[in-house]
């Protein structure tokens, strides 16, 4: 390794993307397109559930809750590995990678937080529909929310103010497309107390991600317990429908966080780190709008009728004198 690696510099540099140019561009364009539908198509989701008094019920609050959230979790990476795909100098800072750490992981958390109320959610509404109304009001909806966001971002913060603090007087290559512990780590002065704490770090993440998943499993099972007991098809249907996009998400979003963080000791080549971190970080975002505009009937007929109503203020602006 020469010496142009080496250095005491508080900034990175990323080494996971592609070397020439042609791929850089071909690379950028398809994640352009990927950050600008999740942006509007997050958007649009916010709007039509504020628009619509029907649809201020407390699923669809959760769900522009989470698309809330999914557009500042995929602005925390997507708009920097777009500038480093265009740059030759493709590096970021210490302080800039820890921020990017800190709210890429925080927007996270309460991401998983989120799901877990949704299921909670799914699980009142089918189990026990004639309490509800009651236990779920407006009120315990936005107290579970801002207790999500709380847990998302205090969370991280013990981990992001330990990796702050670290000397790194190594390579400054970071293998990845964005700061994630990990890699970081990996490029700090190596000692004991750096192995424990990556341990430590595993630990932690593997604990988050498993609470979740028993929690959302154990509401699931609670649900399908109900539904087989409903004895018209139409009924068993109808009960399963309403949680099908939240089932959706779920299995896209967890199934690509576990492969990433419930590693453990064992590692993958740079190929496959970078695509399952695109999985979780870009192509889960961007499915989430089309699974709850396309699989959401109420969402979709809300967003003809504006799309209507636009069309017929353009046509009736065209004809004024």
């Amino acid at each position: 390794m020469g010496f142009s690696n080496w250095t005491t510099a508080q900034e990175f540099i990323f080494s996971a993307f592609p070397c020439s140019w042609g791929d850089s561009v071909i690379c950028f364009i398809p994640l352009l397109f990927i950050y600008a539908f999740i942006i509007v198509g997050n958007l649009v989701i916010i709007t039509v559930v504020q628009l619509n008094a029907h649809l201020h019920t407390p699923m669809y609050f959760f769900i522009s809750a989470l698309s809330f959230l999914e557009i500042w979790y995929t602005t925390a990476t997507i708009p920097k590995m777009l500038s480093s795909l265009l740059s030759e100098r493709r590096s970021i800072t210490l302080n800039g990678c820890v921020l990017q750490m800190y709210f890429f992981h925080s927007t996270g958390i309460s991401e998983v937080c989120l799901l877990t109320a949704m299921a909670f959610d799914r699980y009142l509404a089918i189990c026990s529909p004639l309490h509800y109304p009651t236990i779920m009001t407006s009120r315990l909806c936005a107290q579970l929310t801002l207790g999500c966001c709380v847990c998302g971002f205090l969370t991280p913060l013990p981990e992001i103010a330990w990796i702050s603090t670290l000397p790194f007087c190594g390579s400054n290559h970071l293998e990845h497309i964005f700061c994630d512990f990990l890699p970081v780590l990996r490029l700090a002065c190596t000692d004991t107390h750096t192995i424990v704490m990556i341990q430590v770090v595993d630990i932690v993440h593997a604990v988050e991600i498993i609470t979740a998943v028993m929690l959302i499993f154990m509401s699931y099972v609670g649900i399908v317990a109900v539904i087989l007991r409903i004895r018209s098809a139409e009924g068993r249907r109808k009960a399963f429908s309403t949680c099908v996009s939240h089932l959706t998400v779920f299995l896209l979003f967890f199934g690509s966080v576990a492969l990433m963080y419930l590693r453990f000791s064992a590692t993958y080549s740079l190929f496959w780190d970078t695509a399952i971190a695109l999985a979780f970080a870009v192509l889960s975002p961007f499915f989430n709008p089309i699974i709850y505009s396309l699989r959401n009937k109420e969402i979709k007929e809300a967003i003809k009728k504006h799309i209507g109503q636009a069309g017929i203020l353009i046509g009736k602006s065209r004809n004024l004198p």
